[in-house]
């Protein structure tokens, strides 16, 4: 972020970078950053609340009227309330023959459909994997799990991206199953937790990272650092 800011300052565009991380931001020097204390994913604050990103964009203008070099930090915290648990009605199966997984993926489609309809998308999917091929990928890294080289899986792209689409995708939908925006990581824990998709990218992930033969990068990220 810092560097392409450094280039296009250098080309006479003026940057403002903003982020959620005050050592990140301070130690990679933008042209002009504004650290703003709140949950990862949320670099403009409080969802849904327009006044409140209204106000942040606005301290981050201000700092385009600064010649040199300048962190600043704004003067609003969020915390993540870690302690959320998201509860979300899942559907009923519909696909006996179908893995859970692929049953339930498919189930939230409309769920998903509902969601990019009020919020867009948001980058919910389309990194590697657009929605209506998540069940494919979910098909793929249940045969990881069960003991398939991912490379021979089928695994549509890097799996660590793979799998932030399929979380995205179920973040997604989630905001149509329930009747508030959830904390930031919430939409997180709910889907390692406690959906069958959870399950099984864990299971995957497991699997490459007990092979031993797959590069950390490639597994580690497939979940937050903390799994």
């Amino acid at each position: 972020m810092s560097t392409l800011a450094h280039l296009f300052e250098a080309e006479g565009l003026a940057t403002v970078a903003l982020g959620s991380m005050r050592n990140q931001i301070a130690n990679t020097a933008p042209p002009r950053g504004l650290w703003c204390d709140f949950p990862l994913g949320r670099p403009l604050g409080v969802p849904g609340d327009a006044e409140f990103q209204h106000r942040v964009l606005a301290a981050a203008f201000e700092l385009l009227e600064a010649d040199g070099p300048i962190f600043a930090e704004y003067g609003e915290s969020i915390a993540d309330e870690a302690t959320e648990v998201l509860a979300c009605p899942m559907p009923a199966r519909h696909d006996p023959d179908a893995h859970p997984a692929v049953d339930e993926a498919r189930g939230l489609r409309p769920a998903y459909d509902r969601a990019v309809a009020q919020f867009g998308n948001r980058a919910g999917t389309g990194r590697v994997v657009d929605a209506d091929h998540i069940p494919d990928a979910i098909e793929a890294f249940i045969r990881v799990a069960e003991g398939t080289p991912w490379k021979q899986a089928g695994v549509p792209g890097i799996p660590a991206r793979v799998s932030q689409d399929i979380r995205g995708y179920y973040e997604t939908a989630a905001l149509a199953l329930v009747d508030h925006a959830p904390s930031a990581w919430a939409g997180a824990r709910w889907f390692l937790d406690s959906t069958e998709a959870g399950k099984v990218v864990m299971g995957a992930r497991s699997a490459m990272r007990d092979s031993g033969e797959v590069k950390q990068p490639v597994w580690f990220y497939m979940a937050p650092g903390d799994r």
